[in-house]
């Protein structure tokens, strides 16, 4: 059994935010035809001592950017890691 096949469905990934950068997401219901992104900034917080708390997406669709807080990617009701 594989270590996929052992976690539950309901199992969060486990995501360090300081390597999100360049790593893909799929949209578990997309809208606007906008189902791939990728993540291609991290918003650094001013105050160095602070947690990265936000992401730049870009749709690869239509290379729409939205800025999310980097926790939501560990909905697996809203995202899935990859371009599935």
């Amino acid at each position: 059994m594989n270590t996929s096949e052992t976690m539950s469905a309901n199992a969060k990934p486990r995501l360090n935010p300081n390597k999100l950068l360049h790593s893909k997401w799929t949209a578990v219901k997309p809208s606007h035809k906008e189902k791939h992104f990728l993540v291609i900034k991290l918003l650094v917080p001013e105050d160095p001592s602070a947690a990265l708390e936000f992401v730049e997406l870009e749709a690869v669709y239509s290379n729409r950017i939205q800025v999310i807080a980097w926790r939501e990617l560990l909905d697996l009701t809203v995202w899935q890691q990859g371009w599935n």
